[in-house]
């Protein structure tokens, strides 16, 4: 899989993940929660999806806040992976609003 220019990578956020921003070879997304408690269940759910596609994030949890950022090692970049699971987590993000 090929990594996607910056300018592609661009064009789909503004598109398709409002939410979701660059960060050098990075997407990058951070949440907010109501508790700890909600931001593991958060976290498990995008395991479970992340595990389906077999592409894993990197984040990091404190109390109540997940910080994600979603790359494709093997492409040194961005791709439409990264896109694919960006749009899982938005959805499972959706039921914690």
């Amino acid at each position: 899989m090929k990594a996607l220019s910056k300018t592609e990578v661009k064009e789909f956020l503004s598109a398709n993940l409002k939410n979701w921003s660059i960060d050098g070879n990075y997407l990058k997304r951070d949440f907010e929660f109501k508790s700890f408690v909600e931001a593991f269940s958060f976290m498990t759910a995008v395991a479970i999806e992340a595990e389906k596609i077999d592409h894993h994030p990197e984040w990091s949890n404190i109390y109540n806040r997940v910080n994600i950022y979603l790359n494709t090692h093997d492409a040194k970049g961005i791709t439409n992976l990264d896109f694919d699971l960006a749009d899982k987590i938005d959805r499972v993000f959706e039921k914690y609003k």
